[in-house]
């Protein structure tokens, strides 16, 4: 989840179980421990461009780290108070903002190493857009207010605006699966594997995708809070096997191919619009679409050198403007 979010979920957790008379403390230590989960960031290679991948959202995300994490988070806070406030006084608001990271960040699509170290599979609840103003703002509103008004009331219902509406996620993703799984049947097509995602911004419009006869399937379907649900079909590809591809490939790079497969669940295609490049078929600016938003250049590797990683985020004025078309139901 993007920072913001994760500083005002944190915050909000601290506040709520702070007495009236620290809940400035609470705002400022909750949000340091709101965010600090991704200091996983930190870990990574000029050298070798995946190893980012492999690091974000992992230990430090995982439920057991969450007491150390909050030690960590506490520590900083006091060297930044100036040794006005103990480690053992921030610790618990410290703990409490860090416990927020990890759920919610395993409510989007991306994958959460939750359960971390008893086992290494990545936690997608597909809940939450990565970034969703109408999750963040009302609860930086909440925040603030309880801070300006001495008020740990403000700051609970802040928090309870924010599992409500990952509750409320989840029936909208539930909606979406049901009606993907029609789709794929009146299509007489067999699902392998399927999945619904929810596009940026929003947990209206989402991007359900699922493999079937050797070939992936996108399309969006809209499904608003009040009303009937309405699909837009859209684009299939061929599946790209990881290990046909990495037979053809030196040792490194056979390596580097088989790190992407499990970072992208095994959904690997060409992407058709960066050439050399296999792509993350998972997600797309626009939900119907195939244009990965991030892949390895297998086509551009140096010998003896790791695969470059490369983003494609910049979404052209014609695929904005399809998808505000598709978020609107025109």
């Amino acid at each position: 989840m993007d920072p913001i979010s994760q500083a005002a979920i944190g915050a909000a957790a601290a506040q709520s179980g702070a007495p009236r008379s620290s809940l400035r403390l609470g705002l400022f230590i909750g949000a340091l421990g709101g965010v600090m989960p991704d200091i996983d960031v930190l870990i990574r290679s000029p050298s070798d461009p995946l190893l980012f991948l492999e690091y974000h959202r992992h230990f430090t995300h995982s439920l057991v780290f969450i007491p150390i994490g909050g030690l960590l988070a506490a520590g900083i806070g006091s060297l930044l108070s100036r040794g006005r406030h103990r480690i053992r006084s921030l610790w618990w608001p410290a703990t409490l903002g860090w416990a927020t990271h990890g759920l919610l960040d395993s409510c989007t699509s991306y994958g959460t190493f939750l359960l971390w170290p008893f086992t290494d599979a990545r936690i997608a609840w597909h809940s939450v857009a990565i970034v969703d103003p109408l999750f963040t703002l009302p609860l930086v509103a909440g925040v603030l207010l309880a801070w300006r008004r001495a008020n740990r009331g403000l700051a609970r219902i802040s928090l309870a605006w924010g599992v409500l509406y990952l509750l409320f996620g989840v029936v909208q993703r539930e909606r979406a699966e049901s009606e993907h799984r029609a789709l794929i049947a009146s299509r007489g097509h067999t699902a392998e594997r399927a999945e619904v995602k929810p596009s940026i911004g929003n947990n209206i419009l989402f991007r359900a995708f699922y493999e079937y006869d050797g070939r992936y399937w996108a399309d969006a379907i809209r499904i608003p809070w009040i009303g009937q649900p309405t699909i837009y079909e859209g684009e299939s590809i061929a599946v790209l096997s990881a290990s046909e591809l990495m037979a053809e490939l030196p040792p490194i790079h056979a390596g580097d191919v088989a790190r992407f497969a499990k970072f992208s669940n095994n959904f690997l295609v060409h992407d058709p619009r960066n050439p050399g490049f296999v792509g993350d078929f998972r997600y797309s600016a626009v939900p119907n679409q195939i244009a990965p938003l991030w892949g390895i250049n297998v086509g551009g590797a140096e010998p003896n050198r790791h695969i470059d990683f490369g983003r494609f985020n910049a979404v052209p004025p014609e695929g904005r403007a399809e998808f505000m078309r598709q978020l609107k139901g025109e």
